[in-house]
């Protein structure tokens, strides 16, 4: 795992009924899921352009995006998968537009979550020790570890939301992992 401290478990994911909703337009169903995923959507655009004000215009687009498109969603893909596949193709028109950055010149910082005030100043000195060495990996190794490890995903559904094939996702989390196992010291996260 990247880090206890930056993995958000028990999230509940769209139900089914909650999609049928979305698709007759339902209001209630619509602030329902954008209050569920607005922490994890949001946290996940900041880490891939590292600006606040660019994370929340692509966020909103994405809600956009979501809403125009909620009959094209085909239930074969997990509800996550179908709307961070959304957020990644929005974040990546953006990076595209911008002249001189690429993808893998981007960096992203991991929130940490602790219980007291002990523990609280270890995740954070964990997860800034985990911050500046993910700062070194190249963002697609960033990408497919955030999607993996915080958000849960499966490697199938990396590979959609990416649109990259299964093996090379595969190889990005393997090498990724050896990166950091190779940069990190035993006792900076202990």
């Amino acid at each position: 795992m990247i880090c206890e401290a930056a993995i958000w478990k028990d999230l509940e994911v769209a139900e089914d009924d909650e999609v049928a909703r979305l698709k007759r337009g339902d209001a209630a169903a619509i602030a329902g899921v954008v209050g569920r995923y607005h922490h994890r959507l949001y946290r996940y655009l900041f880490r891939l352009v590292r600006n606040p004000a660019a994370a929340e215009d692509l966020y909103q687009q994405t809600w956009l995006n979501v809403v125009r498109r909620i009959g094209s969603y085909d239930r074969r893909s997990s509800f996550d998968t179908w709307l961070f596949a959304i957020a990644h193709n929005a974040a990546m028109d953006l990076l595209r537009r911008k002249t001189g950055e690429s993808l893998e010149d981007r960096e992203f910082a991991l929130a940490s979550v602790a219980p007291d005030g002990l523990a609280s100043v270890i995740a954070k000195e964990r997860a800034e020790i985990l911050d500046a060495e993910l700062a070194g990996l190249p963002a697609s190794y960033r990408e497919t570890i955030t999607l993996r490890f915080e958000e849960g995903m499966k490697l199938e559904e990396i590979a959609e939301v990416t649109r990259t094939p299964l093996s090379t996702v595969k190889s990005r989390v393997q090498r990724g992992l050896e990166a950091l196992r190779g940069s990190l010291r035993r006792e900076d996260l202990l």
